[in-house]
């Protein structure tokens, strides 16, 4: 079986509607497939590994969000159902992120490192 890395990079821009990181809830379901996948976060997506983030209040003129999202929860998920889920320690470095901050479970690499995680997988999907 061909092994995926589903790299996230750019932070959350979904709908209104949404309450969920889409590339997220899709690796989460191709886990749940049965397909050997692992998850990246970088660039602003390192901000997903935030635990504690309250989202509620959130309101787009006059749209009040009724259910915001639950990013830190997502990554929570994806982490109980054993996808390795990675994030870019210098990403972290650059938005002040402290590693005390994010979810356990979440596996920290450096920049250098990426090259080695991108040739252990078959197919790299950029997000």
């Amino acid at each position: 079986m061909a092994k995926i890395l589903s790299v996230v990079e750019r932070a959350y821009h979904g709908t209104i509607e949404e309450q969920d990181d889409t590339i997220l809830w899709l690796s989460h379901m191709i886990k749940n497939a049965g397909t050997d996948i692992s998850v990246l976060l970088r660039g602003n997506a390192v901000n997903y590994g935030v635990m504690g983030q309250d989202a509620s209040g959130l309101t787009f003129g006059e749209v009040q969000m009724d259910v915001p999202p639950t990013l830190d929860t997502d990554v929570l998920n994806l982490i109980a159902a054993d996808v390795p889920t990675y994030v870019v320690s210098e990403d972290l470095d650059d938005r002040g992120i402290q590693r005390n901050e994010i979810a356990d479970g979440l596996k920290v690499i450096s920049r250098s490192e990426l090259a080695d995680l991108f040739d252990s997988h078959d197919s790299i999907w950029h997000w």
